[in-house]
């Protein structure tokens, strides 16, 4: 009876041990591929964002760092217009360009959500890592533009999130207001 017992419970832990279906996991994960543009790049409201990025923290010590994936998100809040992303490029923490995500500029449908993702085992940005994203729209509009950051340290787990930060935009719409109401 013991015997059956431990081959009960041996069995039950190999079964629970197995790994999931990858299939089913890519399914899960597969990636949207992006819209091309097709015409060039120039919009009435323009803006560069600076998301902060963090590829690893430092943890006890200035010689301990946790590694960390980072998910760059940018959403379309819109429900009415598509948004257009000319670049979302990568620099490290002395602020050198280390790639772009997009080839050619790209857009987003209404309420559509792309993300760029920083591999764990990626050390090129280090802690003061960022992405300088450019977009831009017909309408006004406000995207979210956020990452998120992921590690653990043993079975702790390291969850926190950064907001993108405008840095430099163009309106033309805005400018030509102005430019009515001073008339």
């Amino acid at each position: 009876m013991q015997n059956i017992l431990f081959i009960l419970l041996f069995s039950m832990a190999f079964v629970s041990c197995e790994r999931p279906n990858k299939t089913l996991l890519q399914q899960e994960n597969a990636r949207i591929e992006p819209n091309i543009l097709e015409h060039s790049f120039n919009f009435p409201i323009e803006e560069e964002v600076y998301i902060p990025i963090y590829s690893d923290i430092y943890c006890r010590t200035r010689n301990f760092k946790v590694l960390l994936t980072a998910t760059l998100s940018i959403r379309n809040t819109s429900r009415t217009e598509e948004l257009y992303v000319k670049e979302v490029g990568y620099y490290d923490s002395a602020g050198n360009f280390i790639r772009n995500y997009v080839e050619k500029p790209i857009y987003l449908n209404t309420l559509e959500t792309i993300d760029f993702v920083i591999d764990e085992e990626d050390l090129s940005g280090g802690s003061g890592a960022k992405f300088l994203v450019t977009w831009g729209s017909k309408k006004p509009t406000r995207p979210i533009i956020q990452a998120v950051m992921l590690g653990h340290i043993g079975q702790q787990g390291v969850t926190f999130t950064t907001q993108g930060e405008t840095i430099s935009q163009k309106n033309e719409l805005e400018d030509k207001n102005k430019a009515d109401i001073e008339k």
